[in-house]
């Protein structure tokens, strides 16, 4: 992996190293500060872009616009609040994803594949083990987001969500988010209005440069993509890893997300 990652700033290959464990302690840090920790050149210069490169002739002829209109929760109905309030006003997004059986030979995948990679997550995040899918569709997907295009705001399903981008937009793209707004003990509904209004003080934008390792905790960070402007279109890899081996997507939710099921 060397010709594709910073080893030497990002030891993932020496986990017994002490640069290994200041690294895991530093991530820590971060995510309980921020919500989110980021690694800059994570991937060396050039990769990010070469894979968005290698991406782009079936993101522009196979890749599947996925469009849908939904609330924060992706749910028509959420206990403790009715349908007037604003977290269940739904707004659109769009975005155009390829999925791991796209993007054979692809950098993402090689990285993805790469046991050091799903260790050191593990570490981080203070999981015993993750692993990886055998979702042939779901466990890598890279997705475009092009002019007029974004993610509007959500709670993500999964406990943390783990992104490389690709490619930047030359403008708009940026991760808009409000770290821990929700636990699991509360839903916190009387914050969610000031956020999605820009009214709430603790709210961040940020800009990753294309090649960084982004983690964040998705399901208590309520978050969006702002919408991108211009002809170069934001690319991301998202990566998918689970607590428990052998997870599939059904076929419903294949059909749901891709448009396709090889289930």
């Amino acid at each position: 992996m060397n010709h594709l990652l910073d080893l030497e700033t990002y030891p993932l290959d020496q986990p017994d190293s002490p640069e290994y464990g200041a690294l895991v302690a530093q991530c820590q840090t971060e995510l309980a500060a921020e919500g989110m920790f980021n690694l800059p050149g994570f991937f060396k210069p050039g990769v990010a872009q070469a894979a968005a490169d290698a991406a782009k002739p079936a993101m522009d002829t196979s890749s599947f616009r996925h469009a849908r209109r939904h609330n924060v929760y992706f749910r028509d109905e959420m206990p403790g609040i009715d349908d007037s309030h604003p977290a269940m006003i739904k707004s659109e997004t769009v975005n155009h994803t390829l999925c791991a059986d796209q993007l054979e030979g692809n950098p993402v995948i090689d990285l993805y594949e790469w046991g050091p990679f799903a260790d050191f997550l593990a570490a981080v995040m203070n999981k015993e083990r993750l692993y990886q899918m055998e979702d042939k569709m779901a466990r890598v997907n890279v997705q475009a987001t092009r002019a007029g295009e974004g993610l509007n705001w959500h709670f993500d399903r999964s406990e943390f969500t783990t992104t490389i981008l690709l490619q930047a937009s030359k403008v708009g793209g940026e991760l808009e988010y409000r770290k821990d707004l929700r636990s699991a003990d509360d839903q916190n509904f009387a914050a969610i209005p000031a956020v999605l209004s820009g009214d709430d003080p603790e709210t961040k934008r940020i800009k990753p440069e294309p090649g960084a390792l982004n983690v964040f905790r998705g399901v208590n960070t309520l978050h969006r993509v702002v919408p991108v402007e211009g002809d170069t279109a934001r690319v991301v890899a998202i990566f998918s890893f689970f607590e428990t081996p052998g997870v599939v997507f059904s076929a419903k939710e294949q059909l749901g997300f891709y448009g396709r099921s090889i289930n």
